[in-house]
């Protein structure tokens, strides 16, 4: 059975809240009282918060919905730099989620997977979910061109891993996007929403620009959404890395022309001016550079301590 894809069109964030629970009715799983659900913003960091992240209207839509079903909710990331609550206040998310009794968690604790291109330290919080409400922020990347849902599960890693990981992956062919897509098959079922009312575009995932793309697209594939969106934009697979990971392993979603859409088709909202990065930059994090990531998030942490 081809996976499934409701993609709205949903013109301002005012529309969020109706339209995710209007998604969540149509590809949702059956929820059940007690569910441990963890919702998974992207978090990335406190610079240009508002664009980078997700919006809070999506969130919070999303949490409210959950509620109404009485699971147990975690809101949770494990940002580049700082706390996902100092993130998430840049974003303008602890006070709407505050009114739903909420707070912002760091995906601290974790637990080593051996996975199939490298060990990975993989948040306790992300794999005793049953189930992770992934909510990426649609962006153009200058390390993997577009950025989506599969990518967003990359924050289930902890901490400083993250870096590590860029460090020691990234220069050595197609594995660190053959890492990112074992760890989105090791991780507990997703939801997958991506928010792309207001995308980014130019560069990325932190300083690009403002797009509205005026789309939520969503599905319980998380690869599915993330190939709709991509078609959106008119690409194929060999342009967008993780997407051409998925396809050499034929994973269910991978295919355009095998997944249904019971709403919006993405042809039918194809756009042809998000500027996407032409030339990539090394997905590998040179030793001063990773030593500068590590310098800041240390910095970040003891100011949130004072």
């Amino acid at each position: 059975m081809n996976p499934e894809v409701f993609l709205d069109r949903v013109p301002d964030y005012r529309s969020a809240s109706r339209a995710v629970s209007n998604i969540l009715d149509r590809i949702g799983p059956p929820l059940r009282p007690g569910d441990r659900v963890l919702v998974k913003p992207n978090l990335v960091a406190g610079k240009n918060a508002r664009l980078s992240c997700t919006r809070p209207e999506v969130v919070v839509g999303v949490c409210a919905y959950l509620k109404d079903h009485g699971v147990r909710i975690c809101v949770a990331d494990s940002p580049a730099f700082g706390s996902a609550a100092g993130v998430a206040s840049a974003a303008g998310m602890i006070g709407p989620l505050a009114e739903l009794g909420l707070e912002v968690e760091t995906l601290k604790t974790g637990v080593t997977r051996r996975l199939q291109a490298s060990n990975v330290v993989l948040s306790c919080a992300a794999l005793e979910a049953d189930l992770i409400l992934n909510l990426p922020r649609f962006k153009a990347h200058s390390q993997m061109r577009v950025t989506a849902g599969v990518k967003n599960l990359f924050g289930c890693v902890t901490g400083m891993r993250k870096a590590l990981l860029h460090a020691t992956h990234g220069d050595k062919g197609n594995r660190f996007q053959a890492l990112i897509v074992d760890i989105l098959l090791e991780l507990p079922p997703q939801v997958t929403i991506i928010d792309g009312i207001t995308g980014m575009h130019g560069t990325g995932p932190i300083d690009g620009q403002a797009y509205s793309l005026g789309l939520l697209a969503g599905s319980a594939s998380t690869v599915a959404v993330d190939t709709t969106m991509y078609r959106v934009l008119g690409l194929s697979g060999h342009e967008v890395p993780v997407w051409e990971e998925c396809l050499q392993r034929g994973l269910s979603g991978a295919d355009p022309d095998r997944i249904s859409y019971p709403n919006l088709h993405p042809e039918s909202v194809r756009v042809d001016d998000f500027r996407i990065p032409r030339s990539l930059k090394p997905q590998s994090f040179s030793p001063p550079r990773l030593l500068l990531s590590t310098l800041r998030r240390l910095w970040k942490q003891c100011r949130s301590c004072r």
